[in-house]
């Protein structure tokens, strides 16, 4: 699905003609508005009079009353009546007095990227048109802090893909075309107040997330959904059931035999009688770390690499396993940790909201986590701003990565160029987050745990968005309930020391599914660990792998020394943050490689 919405002038006009496409909705003015590939039941288009209210994606809304209410708005800040409270994960556009207004969701699953063409604002929902119209070129220095690990570059850096003169709409924001083709972003939508107790998030949290399901499950579709033992994962497969869904599930088994999530998938599964399960094997080649973009996905990944590349392998058999059962949606549990599990910063947040019980569970998770007793003081009373957290990281990524034994309870997780990054590629990264950290900007929310969380669910929709890219062709759309707008909200709604009971593990979710998951699952109270796969991938693959450093794309723009690449291939270390970098290395690698090689065969030089 890629679609492209234009202002309401003669400029809007001529881009449209430039772009091919199967679909195409007008303005009032009879001039092209949208203009892309969807399939037809994804897309709603409602009237009245001269204005126009389209909505792409997955949702239930009552048309009548939109469309009465569309009549009677005044200017296109009066949609957020229609965009607060609809469920599911879509595009929602809008026509009115030659203005436009554009956004997606939350999250980023649903997300808004603009270009200048020809002197006017283009938006779309995704990087390929635009890519299309401008011939827009790769900026090495986004792709540069794409080589940070863990999970690249912090938002707001996070959202900007690696190309020149195209950018992301900024999270809880909405566009605005007006009639010459000038934009603006407006936010609309902050998080909510953390002001409710356990027993009424849960309540709502059961609410927000039934109805997101339900929002997915049709008559005539078959869904799959992943089974992988945790917590979250199951509990969407049990509402998947109660919803009437003709569901089937794949559950991969974990190499480490000390990971229980096969014991809880099984024990799942035989609690959901209807449904089709099946077992994936531990030790199947798609399941390992792989080489990350082959000629395969040559195109198709157009916003930059992704962290997960190295997992591509397992999501492309996996979208031909589920299609060949009949499936066209696939449920994934992302976003879960981040709702109901706990963030790095949850300690400082928590010992500021309740600080007698706050303290005290502090002190346990300094004591399970072996954090030194100073190093816990420095970071519960850092006082520092997001802005100065910004300039932090960037003043340490060419550090080692920071002793286990001191915890970070900063704004921004803490990731680290690798060893074998060039002083050029350090230099670019750390001004690009100086500069960013002088613009000033505002966190997702006042609280830092609050941001954590959002920054992150922002990382997991992007991830869900690319996946889509590349299992397009599948005919199957990978999606998060989790990730919807109105279960955000829910369960951002809780207060964080009843989000984080003391002794129970993710209260809010377990008390909000309790009586449609059975008890028994509800009892689980850890999450797998998934190295061994990373490993064990490294070892059989390596070949592959060094393959990469011959000729190396990355050394080539000046960015890595591929000889300290070889060399952490050949001896990756013992810990599962040794492999973090070799990941991203290989997905920038690699992606150059399928994406932009030609550039680099015509320059032989970093620009």
């Amino acid at each position: 699905m890629e679609f492209a919405v234009l202002p309401d002038n003669a400029a809007g006009a001529e881009a449209a003609a430039r772009l091919r496409a199967t679909h195409r909705i007008d303005h009032a003015s009879g001039r092209p508005w949208i203009v892309g590939d969807w399939q037809q039941d994804e897309m709603t288009v409602l009237q009245a009079g001269p204005r126009r209210l389209a909505l792409l994606g997955r949702t239930r809304l009552d048309e009548q009353a939109t469309t009465a209410a569309l009549g009677r708005m005044r200017s296109l800040h009066d949609i957020d009546a229609v965009a607060s409270r609809l469920p599911g994960l879509f595009h929602l556009m809008a026509s009115m007095d030659g203005k436009v207004r554009v956004q997606g969701s939350v999250s980023g699953v649903r997300q808004v990227f603009t270009a200048a063409v020809d002197g006017v604002t283009v938006a779309a929902g995704a990087v390929g048109p635009l890519l299309r119209l401008t011939g827009a070129g790769l900026d090495e220095t986004l792709l540069a802090a794409r080589l940070l690990a863990p999970g690249g570059a912090p938002w707001p850096l996070s959202l900007r893909p690696v190309r020149r003169g195209v950018d992301a709409l900024g999270t809880g924001h909405w566009l605005e075309l007006d009639a010459a083709g000038r934009s603006r972003q407006i936010r609309w939508w902050n998080l909510p107040e953390a002001r409710l107790p356990l027993a009424e998030g849960a309540r709502a949290v059961r609410t927000a997330l039934s109805e997101a399901v339900a929002t997915r499950v049709r008559p005539d579709r078959t869904i799959s959904a992943d089974l992988s033992g945790g917590l979250d994962s199951t509990s969407l497969c049990f509402l998947a059931d109660a919803a009437g869904a003709d569901l089937v599930t794949y559950h991969v088994m974990p190499i480490d035999g000390a990971n229980e999530d096969t014991l809880w998938a099984r024990k799942a599964a035989a609690m959901l009688p209807s449904a089709r399960h099946h077992t994936l094997s531990s030790d199947r080649a798609e399941n390992l770390l792989d080489v990350g973009y082959t000629a395969d996905y040559a195109d198709l990944a157009p916003e930059g690499p992704s962290t997960w590349a190295s997992g591509l392998a397992h999501i492309r058999d996996l979208a031909e396993r589920a299609t060949g059962e009949g499936a066209s949606l696939h449920l994934t549990g992302f976003g879960g940790d981040e709702l109901f599990g706990r963030m790095p910063a949850c300690a400082w947040s928590l010992a500021r909201a309740q600080p007698v019980n706050g303290l005290k569970l502090l002190n346990r998770y300094r004591l399970a986590n072996r954090w030194s007793l100073g190093g816990t003081v420095r970071a519960l009373t850092d006082r520092s701003t997001f802005a100065q957290s910004l300039a932090r990281v960037a003043a340490r990524i060419g550090d080692p990565p920071p002793p286990l034994d001191e915890p970070d309870f900063g704004w921004v997780f803490a990731p680290r160029l690798p060893a074998w990054a060039t002083p050029d590629a350090a230099a670019a990264v750390r001004k690009l987050l100086t500069d960013a950290a002088r613009e000033t900007p505002e966190p997702l929310d006042a609280d830092r745990a609050r941001h954590q969380a959002l920054a992150s669910i922002a990382f997991e929709g992007k991830t869900v968005r690319q996946v889509n890219t590349v299992v397009a062709a599948a005919g199957i759309v990978w999606d998060a309930p989790f990730l919807d707008d109105r279960v955000l909200e829910a369960a951002m709604s809780t207060r964080i020391d009843q989000r984080l009971a003391t002794g129970r593990f993710k209260p809010l979710l377990v008390d909000a599914v309790r009586g449609l998951v059975p008890a028994d699952i509800l009892d689980r109270r850890d999450k797998g660990e998934f190295s061994a796969e990373a490993f064990r991938g490294i070892a059989r693959n390596r070949a592959r792998l060094l393959e990469l450093c011959e000729d190396s794309q990355l050394a080539r723009l000046g960015l890595i020394d591929p000889a300290k690449f070889r060399s952490a291939v050949l001896n990756p270390g013992p810990m599962a943050h040794h492999i973090q970098p070799i990941e991203t290395t290989v997905a920038c690698e690699s992606w150059l490689r399928t994406h932009v090689r030609p550039h680099l065969q015509d320059t032989g030089e970093r620009r």
